[in-house]
């Protein structure tokens, strides 16, 4: 029988980025949005990233919770203690709190009001969503470099 690691770990792989993706992207779609048709319906990539946002995010953690099992099992117990899976958890913990307590009302604020480009308090929560995305964006990345490079931290 085949071994299933490679499996497990695209798929844990794959839920974990699916699990932060709205939070990620959804400021710059809407900003698209909005300048493309300022009081116009979502579009589709739009509602997309939404509805995994408020209704995806329980079934892809429980997702990633369980594949991230899987792997511990597959790999033993000793990865647990190695320092880059440490800080990578550590920074997906991060991103993850940011990301669905931070972020997640700030789109809903700035997407349930209506688009205002003119109006600064409107452009700053906006800005500042942009903002929050880029340091989620350097956070993902910081994860992939400790998960693929696997340093000796300490």
């Amino acid at each position: 029988m085949p071994s299933l690691f490679p499996v497990v770990l695209v798929t844990h792989i794959g839920l974990a980025l699916v699990l932060i993706m709205p939070s990620l992207l959804l400021p710059f779609a809407l900003r698209a949005q909005r300048r493309a048709a300022p009081n116009a319906e979502p579009g589709r990539i739009v509602r997309g990233l939404l509805w995994l946002e408020t209704h995806g995010t329980g079934i892809i953690g429980v997702g990633v919770a369980a594949t991230g099992i899987l792997l511990i099992v597959f790999i033993g117990p000793a990865i647990v203690g190695q320092p880059w899976l440490i800080a990578a958890l550590g920074i997906y913990t991060v991103t993850l709190v940011v990301a669905f307590f931070v972020q997640r009302p700030a789109v809903a604020t700035v997407f349930g009001a209506p688009a205002r480009p003119h109006d600064p308090t409107w452009r700053e929560r906006a800005k500042r969503l942009r903002y929050m995305s880029y340091c989620l964006a350097a956070m993902v990345g910081a994860i992939a470099f400790l998960m693929t490079q696997k340093p000796t931290l300490w």
